[in-house]
């Protein structure tokens, strides 16, 4: 019995060696997975952040593209009636028949500009739309040069000719800004779709690192049986051994006395005793 419940303890003690070196194994894959998943939660943090620069940097720009807006029309706006003034007097004096207006040709460039500026078109279409925008601005120097030889409208075309002036000035840079916020948009919309994808990353490491840690878990409660079945095996071994080793020394002792009780027969029958008699009787206490 005591064999079998000795080879029982050899294998749990082989078990417990492999659950605890299953259990290691799994926790340092565990602490890789959450290092992984910790340097891609920084990765997200990152891209989220430059993304949210872009967004602020985006919107500041769109801001001034309106506030830019916003003073070429008034620009364009102050030109129209210096424009409306001239053909009116035009009109009045019969001056370039035939010919649309200087405020009409003015207000359709502004509609093509737009279309430039908003539509998407191909390298042909927008050739031919500027090259209807110079010939348009053509006619409006043509009747702008007639009209500069009447002293009378002279100062009124000067002053429209400066607020037009400002007003194309302050278009391109509405261009300028547009471009720019579209291009900080751009990089606010990669930024995010990164951060979306390092984020996916970062659970599906985190997935990885709760299975793991959830296996070391598993592994160590099996390495906490197996060292309770251990010591409660020592408890009935070490018992057994006890029980053996008290029931050889009683043998022993029995064996002893006997051999004792033979040589005090003999001493008493008037035999005599060698060294090893006497220490023998001493030990059994009959003398």
């Amino acid at each position: 019995m005591l064999n079998e419940l000795i080879d029982k303890r050899k294998k749990i003690l082989t078990d417990s060696e492999q659950h605890k070196n299953k259990r290691n194994e799994l926790n340092a894959l565990a602490s890789t997975f959450a290092r992984e998943r910790n340097q891609l939660n920084g990765q997200t943090r990152e891209f989220v952040d430059e993304a949210q620069k872009n967004k602020d940097l985006r919107d500041q720009s769109n801001a001034e593209v309106q506030r830019l807006k916003d003073e070429r029309n008034d620009l364009n706006e102050k030109a129209n009636v210096l424009f409306e003034e001239i053909d009116a007097y035009k009109k009045e004096h019969g001056a370039i028949n035939n010919a649309r207006g200087i405020k009409e040709l003015q207000k359709q460039i502004e509609k093509l500009e737009m279309d430039q500026q908003t539509r998407v078109m191909n390298t042909e279409k927008e050739r031919e739309l500027i090259e209807k925008i110079k010939q348009l601005k053509l006619q409006i120097k043509e009747q702008e040069e007639e009209l500069e030889q009447n002293k009378e409208i002279h100062t009124k075309l000067q002053e429209a000719r400066e607020f037009r002036r400002a007003a194309s000035d302050l278009h391109a840079k509405v261009t300028e800004m547009a471009e720019l916020a579209q291009k900080h948009h751009d990089l606010m919309v990669e930024c995010y779709r990164k951060a979306d994808k390092s984020r996916e990353a970062a659970d599906e490491g985190h997935r990885k690192f709760v299975e793991a840690q959830e296996a070391a878990d598993a592994e160590h409660n099996q390495f906490i049986a197996c060292q309770k079945e251990l010591r409660d095996y020592d408890k009935v071994i070490g018992g057994l051994r006890k029980k053996g080793k008290k029931t050889k020394v009683n043998k022993e002792q029995k064996a002893v006395r006997k051999e004792a009780e033979e040589v005090f027969q003999q001493f008493r029958a008037g035999e005599k005793l060698t060294t090893d008699d006497i220490l023998l009787l001493q030990r059994a206490k009959l003398i």
